[in-house]
């Protein structure tokens, strides 16, 4: 599963720099997390770092739209990280 930043977001700017992916970046009005890089901190972390910085509950949430098993996520951090 990716991870979506809601309309919560106040632009703190504390998820952007803890994000092992760089999948996170200032979209037109709040931060948005890039599906394609999320793997929810597999293979970094166990929990999303983003979520544990963020300081509004809730901001950072599971997107629906983008459910993945943890195999998943840890195959999409091997390809990220080492090439395949």
């Amino acid at each position: 599963m990716a991870l979506l930043i809601t309309k919560k977001c106040i632009n703190c700017d504390m998820c952007e720099p803890e994000c092992p992916n760089q999948a996170i970046s200032m979209g037109d009005s709040i931060y948005q997390i890039d599906a394609d890089r999320c793997t929810e901190c597999v293979g970094h972390y166990d929990t999303p770092t983003c979520q544990q910085v963020c300081p509004i509950v809730n901001t950072i949430i599971t997107d629906p739209a983008h459910r993945e098993s943890n195999e998943l996520l840890w195959e999409k951090f091997v390809v990220l990280h080492h090439g395949g």
